[in-house]
This record gives structure tokens, C-alpha cells and sequence, in this order.
């Protein structure tokens, strides 16, 4: 039902509201929620941003039951999404689990936890506001410990605010890391004011007022740097060497990619998913590779 109703539909705009429309009216699960469970269960973790209601009980990939426990990474003691949050074991993400260690820590530099301790990673709706988000898996790869897992949510381009960007490429996103792009960068800043739909994001506030915060990117991290859609975030995730196992576009705008740290990584049978048009996605931009 969803496809037919899309395929009248091409011009973006429309598209994220139809979306956003028939999330509202049919609300999905993930497909990776047994496989997520599998992998997770007993296991412990670090989150990087979040708590993330898509990890919750009621969530989209309810994880958070499973798990043996988590500690979490935020870039600063004060967020706009969680308020004030304090160094020390004070993670709260489920009321049957204590707290996790909450670190205060660039997602791109995790200097303060050793190297292969977690037995996964989390990240919901964060990589994109990273500069650099080269470096920063290439660090959560070196906290995981091998066969770690790294379950990652990113937003599709067509479901949000960012419809009318062009969607990044992966040579930028490597000419990022090369340069050790910082996260006082603002490259992208004079393209985000001239597209980002205001209309589908109404906390930023008038123009103005996202002017500003835009501006002051460092303080607030609310930028999206960049702009994925699933063909991208699978290129990305090859790139630092993880082992896809499941890749899946879901509405209103997730992109959730499961994947592996291992030795014996090959992704042919993803990407040949996206060449011979076998992924299954209601995203139009997906159909482009």
C-alpha cells in the first residue's frame, strides 16, 4: 500500500508529507529486532548521543531489554535534546537496568576508553551531525572489541528537512577525513540555509533564529553536515571495513545498518542488492546508485 501511494508522488516535498502522513497511520518495526536480540543479548555496550527512544521498549528496534548494560558518550554536559548530563555512572536508558557510565567526549575522539572493550556500539540519528564521520568509526571501531557489533540509525534525506540537499558522496566524505576536518567546520553552512525545509522542522524556529543557531554549529551541534540515503550509508560503513549484515530503509526517515567488525569483510552481496534493484525501499532517492 505504501509503494502504490508513493509512486504517485515524486516531487520530494510532497513525498516527505506523505510519508510522514502514513508513518502516523501505520507505524512500523524494524525488521532487525530478532536479529538485533541475537547479537545484543547479555552483551555490553556504549551509546554514542542518545538515549534513543528507537532503542526503547516501545521503539522502533526495541534493544534496550536485551542488553546486560550500556554506558554512553554525549559531546558535551549540556545538549539541547537531553539538557544537563554529568561525568560519572549516571546513563539512565531503562528503568530495569542501572546506570551506565555517561563520558563527556567528541564522537570522534573516544582518547578516555581503551581499545576493544565494548562488545557493541549504538548510534541513533548522530553521525550526521559529525564533521568528520570517517574518524569517528574508525574510533568506535577501536573500542569494539572483534566480532563487535555496530548498530547504527541514520536519517534518509527524503523523510526530513533535508530533502532538497543534494546527498553527500563518499569521495567527500573521505576527503573529510583526510583534511581531519574539525568540528568547527562550516562548509556546508550557506547550502543548509538555502535548503533546509523550515517547514519540517519546526523547534529550529524562524529563519533567523536558525541562522543563528547554524552558526554557532560548535556550541549546539545541530547541523547535518551531510546527507545520506541508504545507497550512501552502506558505502560509508564498507569504506571502515565492517561486515554488513542487515541494511533496511524505514519510514518515516531511518536508515538502520547492523553490521560487524571482523577480518573477513565483504559486501558484495549488498551492494549487488542496490545494482540490480533488489533493495526494497520506499525512499525514491534510493533507486539512485
Amino acid at each position: 500500500m505504501y509503494k502504490k501511494l508513493l509512486l504517485k508522488y515524486k516531487e520530494n516535498g510532497l513525498r516527505v508529507l506523505i510519508i510522514r502522513i502514513l508513518y502516523k497511520l501505520f507505524p512500523q518495526k524494524s525488521s532487525s529486532i530478532k536479529l538485533c536480540k541475537n547479537l545484543l543479548q547479555y552483551k555490553s555496550g556504549l551509546e554514542i548521543g542518545g538515549p534513543s527512544v528507537l532503542f526503547s521498549r516501545k521503539g522502533i528496534l526495541p534493544i534496550y531489554p536485551h542488553i546486560k548494560s550500556l554506558d554512553n558518550c554525549n559531546f558535551s554536559s549540556k545538549t539541547i535534546w537531553e539538557g544537563q548530563i554529568e561525568s560519572g555512572f549516571t546513563f539512565k536508558f531503562d528503568k530495569a537496568h542501572p546506570e551506565g557510565r555517561q563520558y563527556i567526549l567528541e564522537a570522534a575522539e573516544l582518547d578516555k576508553i581503551q581499545s576493544a572493550h565494548y562488545d557493541f556500539i549504538l548510534s541513533s540519528h548522530v553521525l550526521e551531525h559529525v564533521a568528520n564521520p570517517i574518524k569517528a568509526l574508525l574510533e568506535w571501531i577501536r573500542v569494539l572489541k572483534e566480532d563487535g557489533v555496530l548498530i547504527i540509525v541514520l536519517p534518509h534525506k527524503d523523510g526530513t528537512f533535508d530533502h532538497k540537499r543534494e546527498i553527500t558522496t563518499l569521495a567527500h566524505l573521505l576527503e573529510d577525513y583526510d583534511n581531519n576536518t574539525s568540528e568547527y567546520d562550516l562548509t556546508h553552512l550557506d547550502e543548509i540555509l538555502k535548503l533546509h525545509d523550515l517547514t519540517r522542522d519546526l523547534p529550529a524556529g524562524s529563519y533567523d533564529q536558525f541562522k543563528i543557531r547554524s552558526q554557532h554549529n560548535f556550541e549546539n551541534r545541530c547541523l547535518h553536515h551531510h546527507v545520506f540515503n541508504t545507497p550512501l550509508a552502506v558505502k560509508l560503513i564498507d569504506s571502515v571495513g565492517l561486515k554488513i549484515i542487515s541494511v533496511e530503509a524505514l519510514l518515516p526517515s531511518h536508515i538502520i545498518i547492523v553490521s560487524t567488525k571482523t577480518k573477513k569483510q565483504d559486501n558484495s552481496d549488498v551492494f549487488n542488492k542496490f545494482i540490480q534493484r533488489k533493495f526494497k525501499s520506499l525512499f525514491i532517492s534510493d533507486k539512485y546508485y
